[in-house]
């Protein structure tokens, strides 16, 4: 018996290999062509596609109206509104810049949004590890508390908080009704049930095996928390911190009746400047928060996809 040259053994194998492939890929082929449709799903037809597009693009347009219309408003040359325009201009956004009093209502605006964002999400994240991840006795009843503001109307919280100060200053003695402090804590308690609903929400969806992995590969309880569930909880974090800018930031009803002699926010000047003028510059004032807001939520949505925890 003669022995096969390996070439020859190789050149055969190879050989045997690539027709093989090419029967498997010509199955498949086949396989793709003489399937039948799924049951149950029907082509959609060329008008009903386009009927759905024209659908979708008017909800938009209703949704966004309200917006369009402020923008478009901001441009009326006229002072008193009426339609169609005589002119557009962009005189009322050199006014809506120069005033001091909505420059001063939006630096106290955005401190107080700052301060309470950064403050009520970083015991909004606390109180919901200490809910979610280490159940105790009442602790429904803590995370209902911790949510109970999400479901009073502003007006009455702003109230509540306001007699609370006043009782605070008959016990200590003190001024804190009209105070900085009085203020941003106020704020910070509006904050923190927005980031106890997301962060909760996040916590819900995690796998705590990945953390037990940790534990269990030698890393310490704060290790843990630092290098794996913090960053799992990244997504929701930014949303809240996000939300909780917009809520203090826009907020009327809280500062209301907080803020001090010569101290206001920009909703409270805004509302002050419409008593007694109805010009587009409030337009104006209303479209530059819109563009600033869009900015900052673009430049959070770059970093951390909202839509995972939205």
């Amino acid at each position: 018996m003669g022995l096969v040259q390996p070439g020859f053994s190789n050149g055969f194998a190879v050989g045997h290999l690539k027709q093989v492939s090419e029967l498997q890929t010509t199955a498949r082929a086949d396989v793709r062509i003489a399937s039948p449709a799924a049951p149950g799903r029907k082509s959609r037809a060329p008008w009903a596609t386009w009927l759905h597009r024209i659908f979708v693009v008017l909800m938009y347009l209703f949704m966004l109206s309200p917006l369009i219309f402020v923008v478009w408003l901001s441009f009326f040359k006229d002072a008193i509104l009426y339609f169609p325009p005589s002119g557009y201009t962009l005189s009322w956004y050199h006014k809506a810049v120069t005033d001091s009093a909505f420059v001063n209502g939006f630096i106290t605006s955005l401190q107080v949004a700052i301060i309470a964002s950064l403050c009520g999400v970083t015991l909004g994240v606390a109180a919901s590890l200490g809910i979610i991840r280490y159940a105790f006795k009442g602790s429904n009843a803590i995370n209902t508390l911790l949510l109970s503001p999400l479901l009073v109307p502003g007006i009455v919280a702003g109230v509540a908080i306001y007699l609370a100060y006043l009782q605070v200053e008959n016990i200590l003695d003190m001024d804190v009704v009209g105070t900085y402090g009085g203020l941003v804590l106020a704020h910070i308690c509006l904050t923190i049930p927005w980031t106890v609903r997301l962060v909760s929400a996040s916590m819900h969806g995690l796998d705590p095996s990945i953390v037990e992995a940790a534990r269990n590969l030698g890393a310490s309880p704060r290790t843990a928390f630092w290098r794996v569930t913090l960053p799992m909880l990244r997504p929701a974090i930014v949303a809240a911190s996000l939300f909780s800018f917009v809520v203090s930031f826009e907020n009327l009803e809280l500062s209301l009746s907080l803020v001090g002699p010569g101290r206001t926010t920009l909703p409270i000047a805004i509302m002050q400047y419409l008593e007694f003028n109805l010009d587009p510059t409030i337009a104006a004032v209303s479209a530059i928060q819109i563009l600033l807001l869009g900015i900052v939520m673009l430049v959070t949505d770059r970093f951390v996809k909202l839509s995972q925890v939205v």
